[in-house]
């Protein structure tokens, strides 16, 4: 097993529910076994809200 960054559908991690987002997973043999939630700073937070909220309006404007 391995801790790497790796897109994960989260949902509710970091606050974020419904879209794949870059996050430290723990990799086993059958892919992600579970999403690791490490603690941010308020900036480093923001950072993170900030790029999916432009991810989730580009997917809305794709249509996908």
């Amino acid at each position: 097993k391995k801790v790497l960054p790796c897109a994960a559908y989260l949902e509710g991690e970091y606050g974020i529910r419904g879209l794949f987002c870059g996050v430290p997973v723990v990799l086993g043999r059958g892919g992600i076994e579970r999403i690791l939630e490490i603690p941010l700073e308020p900036e480093e937070r923001e950072a993170l809200q900030r790029s999916a909220a432009a991810v989730r309006e580009l997917v809305e404007k794709l249509k996908l």
